[in-house]
């Protein structure tokens, strides 16, 4: 016994982390070492460019500001002045999930999104989110959303409106950790058959769809709030 707990907690290497032990269960680990790692890089460029900022903005700074800049607009040409308000939640789940998704792209390293694990913890967060967001600007009239336009048909909107709501980080879980772990695959087995010539290649086209996929996801997760948001009878 060690530090008050019942079992040891055992951690592999630093750079091998592939499962922890926790009160004799095994549970795979990787995932959760390389988010951390996403995060910290993230967290430390963002401090350099707080450190940094200029009126005159050059280099990181000028790519961050037209990123930031171009999300926002887009944002706001959708769901109109109220997206303004989740300009810095979605640009930031876009950056994290984009950042996880390179992660895959360079040796050694895997992508966090490659795992379920990671994925339908995000989209878990997205419907709480929504929901919350609906909540928070209807009231006890949010439950508008799942009855439908007539007293009538009450008894089968409501259950079909709750099934298909909690499709959807079914739909968004699966649809960004079958992209990433297909393209993982693809990529071994490209290196298996041709080290060098097999994988640079294809290097610009995952990169693409890496880049795809996390904008599906916040487009999504976009469109999601914007649907709690808008009345009930849209």
């Amino acid at each position: 016994m060690a530090g008050g707990l019942p079992h040891p907690v055992l951690l592999s290497t630093f750079m091998g982390m592939d499962e922890i032990t926790i009160g004799g269960q095994t549970m795979e680990f990787k995932h959760v070492f390389y988010s951390w790692v996403c995060m910290a890089i993230l967290f430390a460029v963002a401090w350099l460019l707080r450190r940094r900022l200029t009126m005159v903005p050059g280099g990181l700074q000028n790519f961050f500001e037209a990123l930031v800049d171009t999300i926002e607009n887009f944002i706001v040409s959708t769901m109109g002045e109220n997206g303004r308000k989740f300009v810095g939640l979605l640009a930031g789940m876009f950056i994290y999930i984009f950042g996880m998704n390179l992660m895959g792209l360079v040796p050694g390293f895997d992508a966090p999104t490659a795992n379920l694990n990671t994925t339908v913890c995000m989209a878990l967060f997205v419907l709480v989110l929504y929901n919350a967001v609906g909540i928070a600007r209807w009231k006890a009239h949010y439950v508008h959303h799942f009855t439908g336009p007539s007293k009538a048909l009450i008894p089968l909107m409501f259950p079909l409106e709750v099934v298909s709501h909690l499709s959807r980080p079914v739909s968004l879980s699966l649809r960004l950790f079958g992209n990433i772990r297909g393209e993982e695959i693809v990529m071994v087995l490209f290196f298996i058959m041709a080290p060098l010539l097999g994988t640079l290649p294809i290097y610009a086209l995952f990169l693409l769809g890496k880049t795809m996929q996390a904008f599906v996801f916040f487009m999504l997760t976009m469109f999601y709030i914007k649907g709690a948001l808008e009345a009930p009878e849209h």
